[in-house]
Formats: C-alpha cells, sequence, structure tokens
C-alpha cells in the first residue's frame, strides 16, 4: 500500500528535549525506534526522515552539528540492519515563512518529487500534530505516535480517528503487516 515511510525525526526515531537536541552526544534513540526502522527496510519500504530543525535558525546549533547528529543516527539505523533513504530538513525557524515547516507539506513534497511517488502512496509517522496536519496537507496518510510531552496532540489526533501507536516499534508492526500492493 505504501511506498515511502516518512518518519519525524524527535519524539519519533530518538528521544525529544525541550532544550533541544544540540549535539551528537544528547542524540538518544527511543528504545526500539533502529529495530524499528530496520524492520520496514526488510518489508520492502524506502524510508526518510522530515524533521523541523529551527535550533539552526534560533542559533543553538550549527548545519554541521546537525549534519554529526545525522550522521550518527544513519550509523546506529544501519548497526541495526536498517537503512534511512534520505533526511529532509526545514532548518527556519516559526516566523521564517518557509514552505518547508510542518505543518506546511514542503518537506513531504520534497520526498515524493525525490521518489518518484504520489503522496496517496506515502504515510508519515510523527507524535504531534504539525506532522500529522503536514501529512493531511500533501494528500499523505499519518500514524501517531503517542507522547507525554504531547498529550493534547494525542487528544486531536483521536478526533480525527488516525491510527495511534505506542511507538515507533509498533507502527512498523502494523506497517509491514498490510498487504502489499
Amino acid at each position: 500500500m505504501y511506498k515511502l515511510i516518512i518518519l519525524d525525526r524527535d519524539g519519533v526515531i530518538n528521544k525529544d528535549s525541550p532544550e533541544y537536541v544540540r549535539s551528537p552526544e544528547q542524540w538518544h534513540a527511543v528504545p526500539g525506534s533502529l529495530e524499528a526502522i530496520a524492520k520496514l527496510h526488510k518489508c520492502g519500504y524506502k524510508v526518510v526522515v522530515a524533521t523541523n530543525q529551527s535550533g539552526i535558525a534560533r542559533g543553538y546549533y550549527t548545519p554541521e552539528t546537525l549534519e554529526a547528529i545525522h550522521k550518527k543516527m544513519i550509523n546506529q539505523v544501519e548497526n541495526a540492519g536498517g537503512r534511512l533513504d534520505e533526511i529532509f530538513v526545514c532548518p527556519h525557524g516559526p516566523d521564517d515563512n518557509c514552505d518547508c515547516r510542518k505543518p506546511k507539506p514542503g518537506l513531504l513534497l520534497q520526498a515524493a518529487e525525490k521518489f518518484n511517488v504520489d503522496p496517496s502512496e506515502m504515510v508519515m509517522i510523527g507524535d504531534s500534530m504539525r506532522d500529522i496536519i503536514a501529512a493531511k496537507n500533501c494528500g499523505a496518510d499519518a500514524m501517531f505516535i503517542k507522547s507525554d510531552a504531547k498529550t493534547n496532540d494525542s487528544i486531536e489526533v483521536q478526533k480525527l480517528g488516525l491510527p495511534i501507536y505506542e511507538n515507533l516499534e509498533r507502527a512498523a508492526e502494523a506497517i509491514c503487516q498490510l498487504p502489499s500492493s
């Protein structure tokens, strides 16, 4: 059914922080998330990341530091037997009025174009309403990962009737059980 799985980063793959993940040393995978990416990869899906990283615009870290964080993430995913096919980043702040900052669909549309996939063949897995709205704004499906920090978002997603999972591991299990098209 899906040709492309799009993951939010903070809160889905790694532990989120209200102070931002500012260095590779602060990047810690959510238990089971690396194995979940490996499972999706082994089930034949292309897996990408679409992440807002306003810490760059705010001066909390540099693009080079973000690259080092992503290199750590990629290495850990590969060590778990998986692969990330691409990482799409919005480095802008909330007031920059760009087209790529979720909830705008720009990052997801970039992914669709790069992999020549219709948005209806994509699913965005995120832990905030921004992720869900970005998916809906481009015509992709969405799945929600529960987060203690974003209980209001959980309530809103429940009202929409979208799939909600405890973690990426559970979402990956559900996706891998879907019939292939």
